[in-house]
């Protein structure tokens, strides 16, 4: 590796790490030598995934939400490997790939992501789906096609989790299966959406009965078989008949990431500065739901694709701080509301001294999103899309 060019290897192509490669990609660098930037993910698409929920309606299609990074990172400069991460040598400054070279760094930034974990329920990791990646989403709708062109007179849904996951997924899949779907949300909790805006819980809760979904509070899953769901409330197991577990609830760190000799927190979560940088290690980053981050004001900052999204521009900042000599900035967490899809045409939104539901609400979580999409031209053309689409579809009736 050449002396006057560094290398900056960033690891998960999520909110945090492609945001930071392509905000990394637009800082001058003279007098020094550009560096150079490679972006590592086992996927070749990175996943807006706020908009997952659409693919499964229909309203949105897979090229909208999952572009390939080889197309957003055209003219950037950024270097894609598409690989899986089989190991990281902090003290050689190496990261050992599964299906590629190894990379030195000067610079390495963690944004892994999490994974939903599965493990501790018997029968959950053959039968659950998760609901996590775009490739879970195709695996979920081939599922939705066989259960919807089957005699059967219902189709009953188990989803674990009455989280933002579970209650968009919830919503989505009642409209999109209508009279014909039998709907449970299962949560361990007394209440859905445990840490929302109060304004958020009413929305959902309203959503949620009109589509006759049922509702399991301080529920525990016990196990999960072929086609039941075995659950436990204040002592008592019932086996419940269904035809389709969603696991929505929890996030694990990778593996790859636990095993490292860094400072991390019970669940794995690796400790960082304000400035985002590891203890002990100001060479390595770490941000989204691998991190375990207090910002500048000492809040924990959430594990959100918000946050991973304002934590981007603040390591790509410091990364080039700490090459340029320049002075670093500790992260200041803004919350900016929350939003979710209760359905086709309705959403909520609470924040900013706001609060609305319904299709206005709907609209402005669209806009919000196009406005976060990763590169110009990305916006440009999903926008134009979403624009001339009622049109075509008006015509084509």
């Amino acid at each position: 590796m050449s002396e006057q060019t560094a290398r900056i290897c960033i690891l998960g192509g999520g909110f945090g790490g492609l945001y930071t490669a392509l905000r990394l990609s637009q800082f001058p660098w003279q007098p020094l030598p550009k560096p150079e930037i490679i972006l590592v993910d086992q996927s070749d698409r990175f996943l807006f995934s706020p908009l997952l929920y659409e693919l499964l309606t229909g309203e949105l299609q897979s090229w909208e939400i999952a572009p390939p990074f080889e197309e957003l990172l055209q003219d950037t400069g950024v270097r894609f490997y598409q690989a899986s991460v089989a190991g990281i040598d902090i003290e050689q400054k190496r990261v050992h790939l599964q299906e590629g070279p190894e990379l030195g760094y000067d610079r390495l930034v963690l944004a892994l992501g999490g994974e939903t974990p599965l493990d501790m329920i018997p029968g959950a990791p053959s039968h659950a789906y998760t609901f996590r990646t775009i490739t879970d989403a195709y695996r979920l709708e081939e599922r939705l096609r066989i259960l919807e062109e089957s005699q059967a007179d219902k189709i009953r849904v188990a989803i674990v989790g009455a989280g933002y996951s579970g209650v968009e997924l919830a919503c989505k899949l009642a409209d999109r299966l209508g009279p014909k779907g039998r709907f449970r949300l299962i949560e361990l909790a007394d209440q859905i959406l445990r840490t929302s805006p109060e304004f958020n819980r009413q929305a959902a809760d309203k959503a949620l009965k009109e589509r006759g979904v049922f509702i399991d509070l301080e529920t525990k899953v016990v196990s999960v078989g072929q086609d039941t769901i075995s659950l436990e409330y204040k002592g008592q197991v019932d086996v419940i008949p269904v035809d389709l577990v969603i696991w929505t609830t929890g996030t694990q760190v990778a593996p790859v990431v636990r095993n490292l000799a860094l400072k991390q927190n019970q669940r794995g979560q690796v400790t960082t500065k304000p400035t985002l940088q590891v203890l002990d290690h100001p060479e390595i980053f770490a941000l989204g739901d691998l991190a375990d981050c207090r910002d500048a004001q000492g809040q924990q900052v959430p594990a959100t694709a918000q946050a991973a999204l304002q934590q981007a521009d603040y390591a790509a900042w410091n990364i080039w701080a700490t090459l340029t000599r320049r002075p670093l900035l500790p992260f200041r967490y803004q919350h900016l509301g929350e939003m979710m899809t209760l359905g086709v045409d309705n959403a909520t939104f609470s924040g900013l001294g706001i609060q609305i539901e319904g299709s206005l609400a709907y609209v402005f979580r669209r806009l919000a999103y196009l406005y976060r999409l990763p590169t110009l031209d990305h916006k440009l053309k999903v926008g134009f899309h979403w624009l001339v689409r009622p049109i075509i579809e008006t015509l084509s009736k």
